[in-house]
């Protein structure tokens, strides 16, 4: 049986990071198969180049998560999970929680 061509992900935004993706907080997303398999790396550059609309500065800091973004794997912490190196799997849910706010 040939293996899917397609990762389905659910990524939410919420705490005020969901202001520079259109003000949308859930995006059921499928990622395709390729060679090699996806990491969160990959995800934020994907993410980056096709659902970040405005201000890249405020989520993105080099190749990671901007700090003051918490990231949920499933509702587990992304540091207990490998970060950047964690590899998706069919269905997980990856949740970013801006904690910064305005003053």
């Amino acid at each position: 049986m040939a293996a899917p061509c397609e990762l389905n992900v659910t990524l939410e935004f919420s705490g005020g990071a969901e202001l520079l993706f259109d003000k949308v907080k859930k995006h059921d997303v499928k990622l395709k198969k390729e060679d090699e398999t996806w990491t969160i790396k990959n995800l934020l550059k994907w993410i980056k180049e096709n659902l970040l609309k405005e201000r890249p500065e405020l989520f993105i800091h080099g190749e990671s998560i901007r700090p003051g973004i918490l990231v949920l794997i499933n509702d587990a912490d992304w540091e207990l999970m490998g970060e950047l190196n964690y590899e998706i799997q069919e269905n997980d849910t990856i949740v970013f929680i801006s904690t910064l706010h305005g003053g």
